[in-house]
């Protein structure tokens, strides 16, 4: 069954259980329903027969390593906040503007390393592989620390801090240089007071491509553009076949990722969810546990007593 045809399932759910609601006990049990546990025990029983997990993970797992989000109160760079600046429209008008910000978060993540929930969840999907149970992870960042604590199933849904894309013949590559190209080196200071560098563009990075010295981007979902099809494609696949989905720092209102687990939920599947704090969905999941992820998850995810290793 595709994934977006959940939402409608769903509906008729919510629905039914309100044309009950005259029955004073079944009531109470869409009541209950209502409220997600956060009983490890039943957790860990859910997760041991589970044989395809998803986890859908959030900014707030990399927060956790002292990754800047840019988001909410406070989140700028310079007078800047992230949807000012990653648009299709503000690279248009200012490129170089844009590549200083995408140059600083580049080499913020050079000095940054997996924290302990990014470990659990690669050490997780190492250990049941060897059981013939799979882990994907659906990730909103961009950041590649799932990649660097070794997760190998991985979709980035937002694209890569670490790839570009050619505006003149479309290449995506991967590109880990630091600086970029040189006339970014030094630049990208956030300070407010810091000044624009007004990099000319022949000086901004470059398609490598035989014949091409197209302007590169950053290979990143900006505000304004759709997902790429194809991976949208393989998330679906991946969750309509999955039978656990963990929902892992995120705040569940960044959209269409926040529909994924709602939907996986309408369909009987366990969702737990681990946040700093309840989220527009909590109430939609099985579980709910509170607390930074590098503390909640290692416990959640660690071998199971009934597993088996060969």
């Amino acid at each position: 069954m595709c994934l977006f045809q959940f939402t409608a399932r769903r509906l008729v759910s919510q629905a039914h259980c309100g044309l009950k609601a005259s029955s004073s006990k079944k009531q109470k049990f869409c009541l209950e329903m209502a409220r997600p546990s956060s009983d490890m025990t039943d957790f860990r029983e859910v997760f041991a027969k589970a044989k395809h997990i998803a986890i859908i993970t959030g900014a707030g797992v990399s927060a956790e390593s002292g990754v800047p989000t840019f988001r909410g109160a406070g989140g700028f760079w310079r007078k800047w906040q992230a949807q000012e600046l990653a648009t299709p429209g503000a690279f248009a008008r200012n490129p170089s503007r844009v590549w200083e910000f995408y140059h600083y978060r580049r080499e913020v993540m050079l000095s940054k390393h997996p924290n302990p929930a990014h470990i659990a969840i690669a050490e997780c999907e190492k250990r049941l592989s060897k059981q013939g149970r799979s882990v994907v992870v659906i990730t909103q960042n961009i950041d590649e620390l799932h990649r660097k604590a070794g997760t190998k199933h991985l979709l980035e849904i937002h694209g890569s801090l670490f790839k570009t894309r050619c505006t003149s013949c479309g290449n995506v590559a991967a590109n880990y240089k630091s600086p970029i190209c040189p006339a970014l080196a030094g630049k990208g200071a956030p300070d407010p007071d810091t000044q624009d560098a007004a990099i000319p563009v022949e000086d901004l990075p470059q398609c490598e491509e035989d014949g091409c010295n197209g302007l590169l981007r950053p290979h990143v979902v900006w505000f304004g553009e759709a997902l790429d099809p194809g991976v949208l494609t393989a998330v679906e696949k991946e969750l309509d076949i999955c039978d656990l989905c963990l929902v892992v720092g995120t705040s569940s209102v960044v959209y269409p990722a926040a529909m994924f687990a709602p939907q996986v939920s309408a369909r009987g599947v366990p969702v737990a969810e681990f946040n700093m704090e309840p989220t527009p969905a909590t109430n939609k999941f099985r579980f709910h546990f509170p607390g930074p992820c590098g503390t909640t998850l290692p416990p959640a995810l660690a071998r199971h007593e009934t597993e088996i290793i060969s």
